[in-house]
């Protein structure tokens, strides 16, 4: 198991809608831990390497509705 942790900013606060889409992301294999910032409008999110990659984490949080700014940062 290799962890990464990835963190993305958004624009607009999550509304209740998106906070229960990204709490199924919870329940993805190889997602450890999402931990938002609301100060700085991040999402800092851990996951299992040898499961998942940096795409797949962004397509999950689109999905769920968090409306991502741009590219995650490192």
């Amino acid at each position: 198991m290799t962890n990464v942790e990835i963190s993305y900013h958004y624009e607009t606060s999550p509304d209740e809608a998106v906070m229960r889409g990204i709490d199924n992301i919870r329940d993805v294999y190889g997602i450890r831990r999402l931990k938002f910032n609301e100060k700085l409008r991040s999402l800092a999110v851990e996951y299992d390497a040898t499961r998942l990659n940096p795409a797949t984490i962004e397509s999950l949080l689109r999905q769920a509705g968090l409306d991502l700014q741009e590219k995650p940062m490192s």
